[in-house]
């Protein structure tokens, strides 16, 4: 194997840089292969100049950094993609184009950096007759297969500093106060960060509200002199009678953006008589240094991507089970969404600590 391709799609999290920096490293020192930077996703194999040769030189000293420098797209699906023709918005199938661009570069191999909608892409490829290998990324944690994936940990410290710093602007004004946090449909991020964090309340998509039993929690620990409240809320949650809330309508490329229900939720307890503020974390917890074990994880993906490509095992997924980095079938990786067990341990432990989920009031 002489040459392999690397690109970033989806959204951007984290430890994306450390897993392109293990691929060229281990590419070039243990296989002597060359390694091809692919720029913004699938897109880069329809731009003039989106493909170049990564040297050690150019991923020096990007270990720290956030983002990638590769660049992403959360539009790049070559099965669906948008065009402008004689005034009107077209979805056209462009992955001939990419397949014979992939052959046009002679790669022997291509490490696709992913999510769960990057990673479909890299599967319908494979069918394609590329020969691809999967390397999970999400900072939702909602990746079936594996025990995690890098850019969680980062977000969950994000997440819960901003809990932490919360606290005391709670505590001085005696207030309620919402942090919205990213996860999409999963609720990992605000499960964890809610626990670590010490909230009150935990809304996340898995367990559906009820309005006033979140009201009631606030008014209960009020009663016993409890003057102020942290509530940790999912995008992703929403009330058992209602659908989640969305900022932006969807489309034949996007699926819908979510986002609102943090307000929603401070307006129902401002209306209840319990003065609340709101807080949107949104992008800040995909930004930023990744964290010791987010870099860890990412080097370790990244080198195992090259590996796995080199044994010539196609169509399948890095992944960590029990500690140790595996393989698995992209079918099997992409087939279910990995969800918060409202029964598991986690809830149990924070449902066990006192802390409320909104979907029963305790009177």
């Amino acid at each position: 194997m002489k040459r392999i391709g690397v690109l970033t799609g989806g959204g951007d999290a984290p430890g994306l840089n450390a897993v392109i920096r293990a691929v060229v490293k281990t590419a070039m020192h243990d296989y002597g292969c060359e390694v091809i930077g692919i720029k913004n996703g699938f897109d880069g194999f329809l731009l003039p100049s989106g493909a170049s040769l990564l040297t050690t030189a150019d991923v020096r000293g990007i270990l720290p950094r956030g983002g990638t420098i590769l660049g992403s797209a959360n539009r790049g699906n070559p099965f669906a993609r948008k065009i402008t023709k004689d005034g009107r918005e077209e979805i056209i199938d462009v992955s001939g184009e990419v397949v014979h661009a992939i052959n046009a570069l002679k790669l022997d191999a291509l490490i696709v950096i992913g999510g769960d909608g990057t990673l479909r892409i890299a599967h319908e490829m494979y069918l394609c007759g590329i020969p691809v290998v999967g390397v999970p990324k999400t900072i939702d944690n909602d990746i079936h297969g594996t025990e995690i994936s890098f850019g969680f940990d980062t977000a969950l410290n994000i997440a819960t500093e901003a809990i932490d710093r919360l606290h005391t602007t709670a505590e001085s004004h005696q207030r309620a106060m919402v942090v919205e946090l990213m996860g999409r449909d999963a609720g990992f991020i605000t499960l964890h960060s809610g626990v670590a964090g010490g909230a009150d309340v935990i809304l996340i998509p898995e367990i559906p509200f009820r309005w006033e039993a979140v009201a009631q929690k606030l008014r209960d620990r009020k009663a016993h002199g409890d003057l102020f409240s942290i509530l940790a809320v999912s995008e992703g949650a929403h009330p058992i009678d209602g659908a989640a809330t969305y900022n932006r309508p969807g489309d034949q490329i996007s699926v819908p953006r979510l986002g609102g229900i943090g307000q929603k939720l401070g307006e129902y307890l401002e209306t209840s008589g319990i003065e609340t503020r709101v807080t949107v974390l949104g992008h800040v917890q995909r930004g930023g240094t990744p964290s010791a074990f987010d870099r860890w994880l990412a080097t370790r993906y990244g080198s195992a991507a090259v590996r796995v490509a080199m044994q010539r095992h196609f169509d399948r997924m890095v992944t960590l089970i029990s500690g140790h980095i595996t393989d698995m079938p992209l079918m099997d990786a992409i087939a279910i969404p990995k969800r918060v067990d409202p029964l598991g341990d986690a809830v149990q432990t924070a449902r066990g600590i006192g802390i409320a989920f909104g979907d029963e009031i305790n009177h």
